[in-house]
């Protein structure tokens, strides 16, 4: 309930300037990615499972954090505060 993942393949990107395949993976979340600790953590899975999936090297993959405050979520016809 608390997961979206959206998949864009195909798409033109560059990445410490080459063109070879690469990835970007965002993440937003409220209360899981708000500390250097929480997303050294987070991001050694992410790897871990990008690089096995995707048979990428770590250095063609990048990942960004976005921690959220409740109230920046609609759901239900309100905010996750009130939710």
């Amino acid at each position: 309930q608390r997961v979206n993942v959206t998949v864009r393949s195909g798409m033109a990107m560059v990445l410490s300037g080459s063109a070879e395949p690469c990835a970007q993976l965002l993440v937003s979340s409220i209360g899981v990615v708000g500390s250097a600790e929480q997303n050294q953590r987070h991001s050694a899975r992410f790897f871990d499972f990008l690089t096995a999936q995707l048979g990428l090297g770590p250095e063609r993959i990048v990942i960004r954090f976005y921690p959220l405050e409740p109230w920046q979520i609609g759901k239900n016809r309100t905010v996750m505060t009130f939710l």
